[in-house]
C-alpha cells in the first residue's frame, strides 16, 4: 500500500488535489482513498489530507499512517508542522519552496539525514504564473507524478483533464501547464 500525507492550508487545494489524484488512480484499477482532517473550515487554517493506494481493498480508514510520500503545499508548514512524523526510511518529501534544497534542509534540521529523499519545487510561483492565483495543488500533483513514477505524465494529464472537465477550457489548460511545469522543475 502507498500512503500519502498532504500538509496544506484551507484554500490551497490539498483536498481537491488528493481527490483528483484518487480519481486518476481509480482509472488504473487500484483501490484508493482520499480524505482530509481539519478543524476549522476557515481559509488559511492548517489541514492535512491523505491518500491510500493499494492493489487490494483498503480496510484501514484511520488518519494514522507511515507515509511513503509527504507533500507540503504551504512552505510555512514545512517549518512549523512535524512533517517527518511517522516517516519511514524510504519516505519521500516534496516541499513547495522558493529556497534551494540545501537552504531548505539547513532551515529544517529534521530533514538533514533525509536529503536524498527531499525534493523542492516552487508550486506557488508556478500556480501564479500559469493559473493566475496561488493554487499550488496542481503543480504539486505534477511534482508527485515525476517523483513517484506512478504514472506517465501524458496519462496523468489526460485523466486530469477529465477530472477538471466541469471547468472552462482556460482553467483546464492552465492546470495542465502547471502540472507539466512542476513535473519538469522539481529537483
Amino acid at each position: 500500500m502507498t500512503e500519502i500525507r498532504w500538509h496544506s492550508r484551507a484554500g490551497q487545494g490539498a483536498v481537491s488535489g488528493a481527490k483528483g489524484l484518487g480519481d486518476v488512480v481509480a482509472t488504473t484499477g487500484k483501490e484508493v482513498q482520499a480524505f482530509a482532517l481539519y478543524g476549522s473550515a476557515k481559509r488559511g487554517a492548517a489541514l492535512r489530507a491523505y491518500n491510500r493506494i493499494s492493489d487490494e481493498q483498503i480496510f484501514n480508514h484511520a488518519k494514522f499512517m507511515y507515509p511513503d510520500f509527504v507533500l507540503v503545499i504551504d512552505p510555512a508548514l514545512a517549518m512549523t508542522d512535524d512533517i517527518t512524523m511517522n516517516d519511514k526510511e524510504s519516505t519521500k518529501y516534496i516541499i513547495t519552496s522558493h529556497l534551494s534544497k540545501e537552504e531548505l534542509i539547513a532551515a529544517i534540521p529534521a530533514l538533514a539525514d533525509k536529503a536524498d529523499r527531499v525534493y523542492v519545487v516552487d508550486c506557488i510561483e508556478i500556480s501564479l504564473d500559469t493559473i493566475g492565483r496561488s493554487m499550488p495543488n496542481s503543480p504539486m500533483l505534477g511534482a508527485f507524478v515525476k517523483i513517484s513514477g506512478m504514472f506517465e505524465l501524458d496519462y496523468f494529464l489526460e485523466n486530469m483533464k477529465r477530472v477538471l472537465s466541469k471547468f472552462p477550457q482556460k482553467i483546464i489548460d492552465a492546470n495542465m501547464e502547471a502540472i507539466t511545469r512542476a513535473y519538469n522543475e522539481v529537483k
